[in-house]
């Protein structure tokens, strides 16, 4: 019971409110009931003792054995309950009054001596109020001094403190009532807002934000509502940065892991590529340094590892280039340039295959092609293409090169007939060292880097190179933009 207390803020301040409340009101009753009889008895004896002056006043004016009408009504008075009066020496005498017998006389003295008794046993009570007052005066024309005791009627004290007696349990059943009631709704609109308050800092911890205060408080509650809508905000916008973020930072470094996979998956291909042709050339300079059967030709020998040496050259500076399109920056070198004039040099540089295979070159080409880019590599990529349909074009087939101008940019393509490409193998020809087979092997010379080294350098303007399979062969194209290499 004890610790669902503690860890109840209703609770806490329920039981607070209810004990202070009936504390309070037990207070406020014990000091009515004290004060209210005191102070009503003090006014009584007040009020007796004035009208015992205006009393004395006219009995002063007046003989003894005229004073029995005043006496008469004097005790008359509701608030006088007897008068006795004495001698200067102590002694009793007889009221001088009209009315009373000498028989009533004597038995209101029997009453008066009953009650002194009863006063006397009362006045040992701080509590209990002495109405009694002695007064001295003398009548007039006379020497002799009188003692006057007026007796005053102290039962409406006594019934009032009864009163508050009497009333006592009934007040102690609405006290207990009324502070319960209190306490409940004192306790409910206190701790309302902080309960709600906590139940939404338990939400924040566990980075549940997906709630809004009402904050219709103008109090410092209703500050402290709208501070923790505002964290609130501020809170979902951080995380909703820092979730971007982490996104993208595993993107990233799923990306880097990506990309050293495929540099050593490159470099463990390169190694194996470069392997083969430095084996040949050393199996054929052994063979003609021992003169071993047909390898005694040196000439024919010579010839092929030269060839050899040659497919080796290129390939190393492709790989070379490949390098130094790995480390470009930002400072990547472009300018504009006529791709044209280019496109025409490397065509030119295989004119003798064209024409020992007796191939058709249909050309479409504007006159001039005014674009942003690194013309060295631009160069590798138009020959690149080039090269590659004379090189598995059949006999007799046609070659179109063409140039299309839109408003925005340049769509380059190479097309050649007589040939396709597995489907299942166009996604990965601009791989490393990917050789489609038949068509595209060793035997032809290629080195499987060629399209590879062109995705890389259009990738560096910003393009990208599509292949295709058309009716009659393949088509290589890419797009560039007019306003060129933003690098």
């Amino acid at each position: 019971m004890i610790k669902k207390i503690n860890r109840s803020l209703f609770a806490k301040v329920f039981l607070f409110t209810t004990v202070l409340l009936i504390f309070m009101s037990f207070l406020v009753y014990g000091l009515l009931a004290w004060f209210m009889p005191h102070s009503y008895s003090i006014e009584l004896n007040d009020a007796l003792d004035r009208q015992t002056h205006n009393f004395i006043r006219e009995l002063e004016q007046v003989s003894i054995e005229e004073s029995g009408g005043l006496f008469d009504t004097f005790l008359l008075n509701s608030a006088v309950n007897y008068v006795s009066l004495y001698t200067d020496n102590g002694q009793s005498i007889p009221l001088p009054t009209d009315q009373e017998s000498t028989s009533d006389i004597q038995a209101m003295e029997a009453a008066v001596c009953e009650e002194n008794v009863a006063l006397q046993e009362a006045s040992s009570y701080e509590e209990a109020p002495a109405l009694l007052s002695n007064y001295y005066f003398s009548f007039h024309g006379s020497d002799e001094r009188y003692l006057l005791t007026v007796y005053g009627d102290a039962a409406r004290v006594e019934e009032l403190r009864s009163s508050f007696v009497n009333l006592f349990p009934l007040l102690l059943f609405s006290i207990v009532i009324t502070a319960l009631a209190a306490s409940v709704l004192y306790s409910h609109m206190i701790t309302k807002p902080v309960r709600r308050i906590s139940r939404i800092s338990k939400e924040m911890s566990a980075l549940n934000l997906e709630w809004q205060l009402e904050e219709r408080r103008s109090d410092e509650l209703g500050t402290l509502e709208k501070s923790l809508n505002f964290l609130s905000r501020k809170l979902s916008g951080t995380l909703s940065e820092l979730q971007l973020a982490n996104q993208k930072l595993e993107q990233d470094i799923t990306l880097v892991r990506e990309l050293e996979q495929a540099r050593l998956d490159f470099f463990s291909a390169a190694s194996h590529e470069l392997k083969t042709p430095v084996t040949i050339i050393k199996g054929q300079l052994e063979g003609m340094l021992f003169k071993i059967g047909a390898y005694k030709d040196r000439e024919k020998y010579l010839a092929r590892a030269l060839k050899v040496t040659g497919n080796l050259e290129r390939m190393v500076d492709e790989i070379l280039t490949l390098s130094r399109l790995e480390t470009a920056s930002a400072d990547f070198q472009t300018e504009p340039f006529d791709y044209i004039p280019l496109i025409y040099g490397c065509i030119s540089e295989v004119e003798d295959f064209i024409a020992e295979k007796e191939l058709k070159l249909n050309l479409s080409l504007p006159s001039s092609a005014l674009l942003s880019g690194n013309a060295f590599l631009i160069g590798k990529v138009f020959s690149n293409l080039i090269g590659n349909a004379v090189k598995y074009s059949p006999q007799g087939a046609e070659i179109t090169v063409s140039a299309t101008e839109t408003p925005n940019q340049f769509t380059f393509s190479v097309q050649n007939t007589g040939t396709h490409i597995p489907d299942e193998d166009l996604p990965k020809i601009f791989d490393a060292f990917f050789r489609t087979d038949p068509s595209r092997n060793r035997s032809t010379g290629g080195s499987g880097l060629g399209l590879y080294i062109v995705q890389k350098i259009l990738c560096h303007h910003k393009s990208k190179c599509r292949a295709e399979n058309t009716l009659s062969g393949v088509c290589f194209s890419f797009d560039m933009e007019k306003d060129g290499y933003k690098g």
